[in-house]
């Protein structure tokens, strides 16, 4: 699975970017703000089938889709600027996403729909459609002053939405109308008797029935509901955003509780595979080429692989899926997709061969890859976070970060974070966190970075930077110890005074 995003980071508040001091649960919340602004522009597939031995077959599928509009308030999403020009460079067709996107809608928009229809009170707030509707009618009312009964007329240029929607005002307005779509976003209008209109209400081939019309509206959302029944092993690369954006637009709204946004997750997909995790591991053990583009990932596992080994998994794109095999398309949700599916099988492989020495004996089953991708499970990439990974079935494992850095400002009043950041950033990435007016915290997730700074400001005149010690350095702990060392001398002090013999 992929995704690709209106936005990823909102860009206020100004802390709302991932940081070395998120602890998973800081970390969700911050995500879960963006998830609810920004919304999924295209969701790529592929479907991975072992036909036999190790060879396997995919079939990779890209969906453009746009929030449901059928019947509901009109949904508002943040577009970010950084992101648009992202994906127009690698030839995102806005055109497909705006005029052609797939709806869906989560299981309380679908409550809504759903009591709006059964009450006859759905209403449409888009403006456009409103015209676009009030066009229809006004074609319509003209037209059926004159016409005979079983005469019929035909609305054109009609979407998917307007279809349904057409049809509902129209048989509400008028009693002597019947109302069927076409095809080719059209709608013919049949003149009728009320006994005629009575019996085509009560056919069973009506396509405005409530279910039909929930089945339409709810889109791409009937095949994430196929996906959770199927309970396969589900694939992604730093998928964390993916997850939080299936629970949020298919699902339900995200929660406010980590742990309730975990145990879902979890029960919608009970194997989750993070190939950033595994490759992160393996990148260690096997000594690859640095990569950091899943395309550029893909690219070394190929390399290292061997090509004679003829256990090792063969992946061929399905006859009617071809492109891919032609012509590497980066950043398009399917084959993303595609390269997710095949760094996991190339990782599992290499993993499956370092514990046998090399020496695979027989082509593997997918059975025998997810006994040694065991470790790495349920363990989803956190990027730039307190932990390394959040454990959809336990506890998340603390993150082996170096050491925090303390700087002590001496004679520089009035500094703040941002000025902090700035003066160690040629030095690499830190994060910072002001501890009081003259003290900071720094962070960062490499060892290099951490001993150059203790190095190049050994003797700074203005900045004593350190090894970050809590029992020494915490305000609250030097308060409390400074409460206790008054609180012990009054103690000393009134029991030597206490103690002292009365004169008579």
């Amino acid at each position: 699975l992929d995704m690709e995003f209106t936005g990823l980071h909102l860009t206020a508040p100004q802390n709302n970017e991932p940081s070395l001091f998120d602890s998973p649960a800081e970390r969700y919340l911050k995500a879960r703000q963006s998830v609810q602004r920004f919304t999924v522009a295209q969701l790529g597939l592929a479907i991975f089938s072992n036909e036999n031995s190790n060879k396997y077959v995919v079939h990779s599928y890209n969906f453009f889709l746009f929030p449901s509009m059928l019947g509901l308030p009109d949904v508002e999403f943040t577009l970010s600027a950084s992101s648009i020009q992202f994906l127009s460079h690698y030839g995102f067709d806005y055109n497909k996403f705006l005029k052609d996107g797939i709806p869906y809608m989560n299981e309380v928009q679908e409550k809504i729909l759903s009591q709006r229809l059964l009450t006859g009170s759905s209403k449409v707030s888009n403006v456009v459609y409103r015209d676009v509707l009030k066009k229809a009618i006004d074609e319509v009312t003209c037209w059926i002053a004159a016409a005979q009964e079983e005469e019929t007329m035909i609305l054109q240029d009609l979407s998917g939405y307007q279809i349904f929607e057409v049809q509902l005002v129209l048989r509400k307005a008028l009693q002597n109308v019947w109302t069927q779509p076409l095809g080719d976003k059209k709608v013919m209008v049949k003149k009728v008797s009320p006994h005629q209109r009575q019996l085509l209400e009560n056919s069973p081939y009506d396509c405005c029935q409530e279910e039909l019309i929930l089945l339409s509206a709810r889109g791409f959302t009937n095949l994430f509901q196929t996906l959770v029944k199927a309970k396969k092993p589900l694939v992604g690369h730093n998928m964390l955003m993916d997850l939080m954006h299936l629970h949020d637009k298919f699902y339900k709204p995200l929660p406010e509780s980590y742990e309730e946004f975990k145990r879902n997750i979890h029960n919608l997909f009970p194997v989750l595979i993070d190939t950033k995790t595994v490759t992160k591991s393996i990148w260690k053990k096997c000594s690859l080429p640095r990569a950091c583009t899943l395309l550029e990932v893909y690219e070394a596992l190929c390399s290292n692989l061997n090509p004679k080994d003829s256990t090792c998994p063969v992946i061929a794109l399905a006859s009617d899926c071809s492109r891919y095999a032609e012509k590497k398309s980066p950043h398009e949700a399917g084959y993303d997709a595609f390269l997710c599916g095949s760094v996991l099988l190339k990782s599992a492989h290499l993993l499956l061969c370092r514990s046998t020495d090399d020496a695979v004996e027989a082509d593997p089953s997918f059975s025998q890859y997810l006994t040694v991708l065991a470790n790495y499970l349920n363990k989803v990439n956190l990027i730039r976070g307190g932990v390394s990974s959040i454990n959809f079935t336990g506890e998340d494992s603390p993150c082996k970060h170096p050491p925090a850095l303390i700087v002590h400002v001496r004679g520089w009043p009035g500094l703040n974070e941002r000025q902090i950041y700035e003066e160690f950033k040629p030095l690499g990435r830190f994060d910072v966190r002001g501890l009081s007016k003259n003290q900071f915290i720094l962070l960062s997730n490499k060892f290099d970075d951490v001993r150059l700074v203790l190095r190049d400001y050994k003797h700074h005149p203005r900045l004593r930077v350190s090894v970050h010690r809590h029992w020494r350095h915490s305000p609250r702990v030097n308060c409390l110890l400074r409460v206790c060392g008054v609180v012990a001398l009054w103690s000393l002090l009134a029991f030597v005074l206490g103690g002292a013999p009365c004169s008579s």
